[in-house]
């Protein structure tokens, strides 16, 4: 889940599994085009059903809006983009990067030109390095899968005959397959962005390996390992975009500086992505959440704990947990805003912002939500197409962010060992975005 947007935003051809009673995991064929790494479409998918959807007027509009009136536009067949890259190798990259994220596509194509496809490189080259982090079973040691990691810049990104095959699965296998035609586009990019892309890349590889070699099946240790892994596999993509953004000339020069603020941003998305994913990152033996955190509301001092809601006291000990959490996350709230206040270039802050906002709904969706233990807890695809058109403007996203944060305030049980902790966090991010939002009814 690395500089992603929420999973339910995912493409590609994976499948959910279903939940009747004990937790069925499909196995996994090596290969299989279908698959999605990982513990992905193994679990439950909590999500309405079609009816209740159809029944929010307002978001069936936005639907309709976002599909025919008001699109993201596409700004890939620009003349500088065909005459500067390969066109074959670009169809392939813009394909691909369509299979494995496919309204993260939509955002990027609406980058402006050429910077778009810096950005489109960027993702895919993370993807790719991802891939290798994830897979558990391709390689015949951790030391292995850890040369691969370190060496990855120096052989993905400067032999352009270089590919990895039997790794992973599905699109994100056959990205490393064909990786020369991601080569031939990154060969194309001016100097300043490849030199920014190679560096996140090599960093990010190390953090990863570092990780790699740790037993995470009860989680990260404590929060600084918590935040120590977000950093390196979220919060150097905020870095390595706005160093992107600063050198294309559309963002002033000093947006490269503002590492904290860049950090916090792939934080709020890497925390939110972790939190929701609780079952799924469980089952695959790869889990996050702090164990300082959740030992101190698990009996059994095991992180299945939080799995039996069939009984009430396990119930009780694991919505104060998540909300724990949630609350940590929600405390990186006002930098995300921070940040995107100094934005200048509407596509770059539509960019920034849908997965911010997305994010912030994701976090009220699973507040003191009981599902999230037996499943994935996903928005609406009306509420995300009501997002999308709500994060074109500043104003728009504050709305969005006071109504979510004012809503999770509320459902706040006084009697959960983090509320007065929530309010506060709440009340931050309403102070942040105080305007005529107060006087907007909860629509959402």
């Amino acid at each position: 889940h690395r500089f992603d947007p929420p999973r339910e935003h995912f493409g590609g051809a994976g499948k959910a599994g279903r939940l009747l009673g004990n937790l069925v995991v499909t196995p996994v064929r090596k290969g299989n085009k279908e698959l999605k790494q990982g513990a992905y479409g193994k679990v439950k998918i909590h999500q309405e059903s079609k009816l209740s959807q159809l029944k929010r007027l307002d978001e069936v509009f936005a639907a309709m809006t976002l599909l025919y009136i008001k699109p993201l536009h596409s700004n890939l067949d620009h003349s500088s983009i065909s005459a500067t890259f390969n066109k074959s190798d670009l169809k392939f990259c813009d394909d691909i990067l369509s299979k494995v994220s496919r309204s993260f596509a939509a955002v990027i194509r609406q980058l402006p030109p050429p910077m778009l496809v810096d950005v489109l490189i960027f993702y895919l080259v993370l993807r790719a390095l991802d891939t290798v982090e994830d897979d558990m079973t391709a390689f015949s040691s951790v030391e292995v899968k850890i040369k691969h990691l370190i060496q990855f810049h120096k052989t993905a990104l400067a032999d352009p005959t270089w590919s990895m095959d039997g790794v992973g699965e599905g699109d994100e296998r056959k990205l490393l397959q064909q990786f020369p035609k991601c080569h031939s586009v990154y060969a194309d990019l001016s100097p300043d962005s490849r030199r920014i892309i190679a560096d996140i890349t090599a960093r990010m590889a190390n953090g990863m390996a570092e990780f790699v070699s740790k037993d995470l099946g009860q989680g990260t240790a404590d929060i600084k390992e918590y935040n120590r892994y977000c950093h390196f596999v979220a919060g150097l993509v905020g870095e390595g975009l706005s160093r992107l953004f600063a050198a294309s000339g559309h963002e002033n020069a000093s947006l490269a500086s503002e590492l904290h603020l860049s950090d916090q941003m792939g934080l709020f998305l890497q925390k939110t992505n972790i939190i929701r994913d609780y079952l799924e990152d469980y089952v695959d033996g790869r889990a996050f959440w702090p164990q300082k955190v959740w030992k101190k509301y698990s009996k059994s001092g095991d992180l299945g704990y939080f799995r039996h809601q069939h009984l009430a006291p396990n119930r009780t000990a694991s919505l104060s947990c998540l909300n724990e959490l949630i609350t940590d996350a929600l405390e990186l709230a006002p930098d995300c805003l921070r940040y995107l206040s100094k934005l200048q270039c509407a596509e770059i802050f539509q960019f920034c912002a849908i997965p911010q906002i997305m994010a912030m709904a994701t976090l009220e969706k699973c507040f003191d939500n009981q599902d999230v233990f037996t499943g994935v807890v996903k928005i609406r695809k009306g509420m995300s197409c009501k997002l999308i058109l709500a994060s074109k403007e500043v104003e728009g996203v504050h709305d969005t962010f006071s109504r979510l944060a004012r809503k999770i305030s509320r459902r706040s049980r006084t009697g959960d060992p983090s509320h007065a902790r929530t309010l506060r966090a709440c009340e931050a991010i309403c102070e942040m975005t105080v305007r005529s939002s107060e006087m907007v009814s909860d629509t959402f």
